[in-house]
């Protein structure tokens, strides 16, 4: 193999590492309906509104906040919002497991962008960069 080839593919897997790294990092700090953690649009008022949206089971207002971010607003809809309130008053009050079958049940399981479907994505991509 010349050098170019070399570098060029040296720089290839550098990049492939590098984003990866990235994209898993996001994964663990990422907010997952955990209370404690207040994810990227956070705001005291928009917390506000969101639990006010909870509480009433407005979906309305909840997709207005959500602002079709998220894998979440396509699953999530006015069938299954009650539903998807309850998961939350569920790991509110600490019944995590609870809320965790709830989540299952709309599709929203856990393993849904977790670090093993980052594996996987990742395991697909070296694959092809080895091939």
């Amino acid at each position: 193999m010349n050098k170019t080839k070399k570098i060029v593919l040296g720089l290839g897997t550098l990049a492939l590492v590098l984003g990866v790294s990235g994209v898993v990092a996001n994964s663990v700090y990422a907010y997952k309906g955990n209370p404690a953690v207040q994810g990227p649009n956070y705001s005291v008022e928009r917390h506000t509104a969101m639990e006010k949206a909870f509480e009433t089971n407005d979906y309305t207002a909840w997709k207005s906040l959500m602002q079709n971010q998220g894998r979440i607003t396509q699953i999530v809809n006015k069938d299954n919002f009650a539903k998807f309130a309850e998961a939350h008053k569920l790991t509110e009050k600490g019944d995590i497991a609870g809320a965790q079958k709830i989540r299952r049940e709309l599709g929203l399981g856990l393993n849904n962008g977790s670090i093993q479907n980052m594996r996987n994505v990742a395991g697909r991509g070296i694959n092809r960069v080895n091939r």
